[in-house]
């Protein structure tokens, strides 16, 4: 009998933008790694949209990029128009986007990904998960896929996107699949439903792509790119190539009477779908129907890649029937003439609710099965690639024996990620705003290296190449610090005359020569540093406050039941959320101050059930417990401080 076993280390099952960077993480930390996809030429492909960053999702791909991923690299050599968004606002505020060229940002993924030593890239359609159960204890130990052939592994990672039980609908019409031409998998909910986990629906939606050829481009606003664009990777010294314009329509009365008309005939508003879809991204008819007193919404066009005619309509993501597409777009300024070329259509996916998972992203019932992406119940791409990174690095830890890797709400976007989705859960698809960090002043997108690099790293996520720049860009900081300090300007020292609102780097250089050696990075960030140090402290203040209680570990096995007090509602949340610190339990939804006193008093009166967390819990390692040279942190404007809210970009 011929031996259809194959085994590695860590299984990655999808390669969407988590799962390339989940393969890639584990294998550049030492796992013998695969990444199974059920289509080798759709490797990192960009589904819908043709753009990576945007507002706070821009900040993620910076740290993705500082611990050595993939998508800031990508980007940078396959964009064709470059944004900082909110350039008007605090530092803090300022948000890389990037047009896509789709199918060569899809090339390059996977032309990464086939470089990468310790990892093998395979087409299987895995049908099955296999478990086995020793000691009360459930582990994960490989999969099946079609044809019965089997991966063994210590752990396993589903980023499975859109395609467990995915439906996709344009008007009445129902397709199995979770992408336009391709289909859907079924195995996988079923191995995760046998398994005891709580399965959800979530549903999201794309708009149609026309034929440039038929848009009157000259009627329209033309958006051109930044004249200096700045580069998503801390690698990738200058953007240089020519950038190509996007361009700014309106829908109006017209369309929106179409749309009205055509209400019971949209999947959404027929009853055909009951699940939810994002709120900051809502379809055309939802816009319509939520924002009945608006006359207009804008749209983008944007153009797919420098090789096609192919332009994605941002702003009209919707699931009508055809004609009634056809006849929304022969009523919208320069695209009367147009022709559709795909149609926009919604999809219906299955997602596992993330409370179910540790904050390293594993399965708190499983142990070695990790969840990253859309199957956590996020959407973007971003927010999947953060979580890859991490679910990556944090099987490869477990194999070692180690701690995993969690970054604090204070490190990181992507810490505010995990900890959203595994404290609070999320009852539609998650998308990261900045007004979702408390510690934006400190989660800037022009310091992520500084935070995160050096524990990479120590990690094995980062290279030496990488680490050098991040201690050569630290070493000109710190020279230009101690320059400044030298430097007299009308009898007051350098860096106290650098505070004064009306005085920048060119206004120092001027009176300091020898500043102008400085790298423009470095000394951008020597500037926030020194104007809003005072911002920073009072932050950090904060930051230490929260700390305290961040030190109070709880049991993974701890009794609430035990603690006669305690509300029955927080015993229920807090039996299913396990809350690895007093910290996170403040943060579940409806536990109050005096639940956490009640769980405090039975802590430190030492009644509390004792054992460890497991599976990646209570010992989880952030980035701020482990030695850093690039601890220095920076910060942004006090006008940061009031916002609570963005206006998303798609």
């Amino acid at each position: 009998m011929i031996d259809t076993t194959y085994d590695y280390d860590i299984i990655v099952i999808g390669a969407g933008h988590a799962g390339t960077e989940a393969a890639a993480a584990a294998a550049r930390m030492g796992a013998r790694t695969v990444l199974l996809t059920t289509n080798l030429d759709t490797v990192g492909q960009m589904s819908c949209n043709p753009a990576i960053g945007g507002v706070a999702k821009g900040q993620i791909v910076r740290e993705v990029d500082a611990l050595g991923g993939l998508m800031g690299l990508a980007i940078d050599a396959c964009g064709i128009q470059f944004r900082m968004l909110n350039c008007r606002k605090g530092p803090a505020m300022h948000s890389p986007r990037a047009q896509a060229d789709k199918r060569g940002y899809q090339a390059f993924i996977k032309h990464l990904i086939e470089r990468q030593p310790g990892l093998d890239l395979r087409q299987e359609t895995v049908e099955d998960l296999l478990t086995e159960t020793v000691a009360g204890r459930t582990r994960v130990v490989g999969v099946r896929v079609r044809g019965d052939a089997v991966y063994r592994a210590r752990s396993v990672i589903l980023t499975t996107g859109t395609f467990l039980q995915a439906v996709m609908h344009t008007g009445t019409a129902t397709t199995a699949g979770g992408r336009a031409g391709e289909g859907t998998t079924g195995g996988i909910s079923g191995a995760l439903a046998r398994l005891g986990f709580e399965i959800d629906r979530f549903k999201t939606g794309t708009p149609a792509r026309l034929s440039a050829r038929g848009i009157d481009f000259a009627s329209l606003e033309a958006q051109p790119g930044d004249a200096d664009p700045q580069p998503f990777s801390f690698l990738t010294d200058r953007i240089e190539r020519e950038q190509l314009p996007c361009h700014i329509t309106y829908t109006n009365d017209a369309v929106h009477e179409v749309i009205r008309k055509n209400l019971h005939r949209a999947p959404m508003y027929s009853g055909q779908i009951n699940t939810r879809g994002p709120r900051y991204c809502p379809s055309i008819e939802d816009k319509v129907v939520r924002f009945a007193d608006k006359d207009q919404h804008q749209i983008f066009l944007e153009p797919e890649g420098r090789q096609t005619e192919e332009v994605y309509v941002n702003g009209v993501s919707t699931s009508l029937p055809r004609d009634v597409q056809d006849e929304i777009f022969r009523n919208i300024r320069g695209c009367e003439r147009a022709l559709i070329m795909r149609y926009g259509y919604a999809v219906e996916y299955d997602f596992c609710p993330p409370t179910q998972l540790w904050p390293s992203l594993e399965s708190k019932s499983v142990e070695g099965l990790f969840f990253a992406g859309q199957i956590n119940g996020t959407t973007g791409y971003e927010e999947a690639a953060g979580q890859g990174l991490i679910a990556g690095a944090n099987a490869a830890l477990k194999l070692r024996g180690d701690e995993p890797f969690v970054p604090g709400r204070d490190e990181a976007y992507i810490g505010v990620l995990l900890d959203d989705l595994v404290t609070r859960g999320t009852d539609e698809p998650y998308r990261m705003f900045t007004s979702r960090a408390e510690y934006r002043l400190l989660l800037r997108q022009d310091n992520a290296d500084r935070r995160l690099t050096a524990c990479g790293f120590e990690l094995g996520l980062v290279d030496a190449d990488r680490h050098r720049r991040l201690t050569d860009k630290l070493a000109a900081m710190e020279r230009a610090r101690s320059w400044l300090v030298e430097t007299r300007v009308d009898q007051v020292r350098g860096d106290v005359y650098l505070r004064r609102p009306e005085v920048d780097w060119q206004v120092m250089v001027g009176h300091e020569p020898k500043l102008a050696e400085i790298d423009a990075a470095a000394a951008q960030q020597v500037v926030y540093d020194i104007k809003y140090a005072g911002y920073v402290d009072r932050q950090q203040e904060e930051i230490d406050r929260h700390r305290r209680l961040a030190d109070k570990r709880i049991p993974a096995e701890f009794d609430y039941a035990a603690i006669r007090p305690l509300r029955s509602e927080a015993k229920q949340k807090l039996a299913k959320i396990r809350p690895l610190t007093l910290d996170q339990a403040q943060r579940i939804s409806g536990i109050t101050p005096a639940d956490i006193t009640l769980v405090m008093a039975h802590l430190v009166g030492g009644r509390a059930t004792s054992g460890s967390a497991g599976g990646g819990g209570s010992g989880a390692t952030n980035v701020g417990q482990r030695e850093s040279s690039a601890a220095t942190v920076s910060t942004t404007s006090p006008a940061d401080t009031n916002v609570i809210a963005d206006e998303p970009r798609e």
